[in-house]
């Protein structure tokens, strides 16, 4: 039966090089699939991994109908066996509920790629319909670590080096970026207490006694 896989994790863990393993396999195997996306490090139009990989993609806009363009792709004479979307946490809810149309109206596998929560741990909208219509929520295995070496469980956002806690939800940026917006992956303590890697290097202190800060 056809699914909507929902396929989770921080940042740095490997979800859309994944989304490209899974493209390569199946186009390998004589598939043709839609790839969407929306704010790709690379650019508009883009699918790419921080290993160096990338492919073209459809870039999503606010109110893009995402099972109409499929219909119309396939009314058009052209084919699709199934689906990614990555960076799905920036898509809207309707969006995210077309996707789960495409699966029950259309027959078609749909494989979306996304962090769940943004930098102040609130879920993304386009996250949270996800875990609420997807078939699978599949958390990737490859864990992102962070600083101290613990597992990494929360996306922070920085701005040259500290970490930042008010502002727009979706910013774009990347994770090692210390001179602007960037992000780095926490574990849930040090993300609590705002102490990022380079937060801790100037402080020289032990992870054990790093204040707690205010909420």
């Amino acid at each position: 039966m056809p699914e909507l896989v929902f396929f989770s994790g921080t940042m740095d863990c490997g979800k859309s090089t994944l989304a490209l393993q899974i493209e390569h396999n199946r186009s390998a195997r004589g598939l043709q699939g839609i790839i969407f996306t929306r704010d790709d490090r690379a650019g508009e139009g883009k699918l790419s991994s921080r290993l160096g990989l990338v492919t073209d993609a459809v870039e999503v806009e606010d109110g893009r109908d995402l099972y109409a363009y499929i219909v119309d792709h396939l009314s058009r004479g052209g084919r699709a066996d199934y689906v990614i979307a990555d960076e799905a946490q920036f898509l809207a809810p309707q969006q995210i509920d077309q996707l789960a149309r495409v699966v029950d109206d259309l027959g078609l596998d749909v494989y979306a790629f996304g962090i769940t929560t943004d930098f102040r741990t609130k879920l993304f909208p386009g996250s949270q319909r996800l875990v609420e219509l997807a078939d699978r929520v599949e958390v990737l295995q490859v864990e992102a670590l962070c600083w101290c070496g613990a597992r990494a469980t929360h996306n922070a956002r920085t701005i040259g080096g500290e970490m930042v806690v008010e502002g727009a939800q979706v910013v774009v940026g990347d994770v090692n970026q210390a001179d602007a917006v960037g992000y780095e992956v926490l574990c849930r303590r040090h993300h609590l207490r705002r102490m990022t890697a380079a937060g801790a290097r100037a402080a020289a202190l032990s992870p054990d006694v790093l204040p707690v800060q205010p909420a």
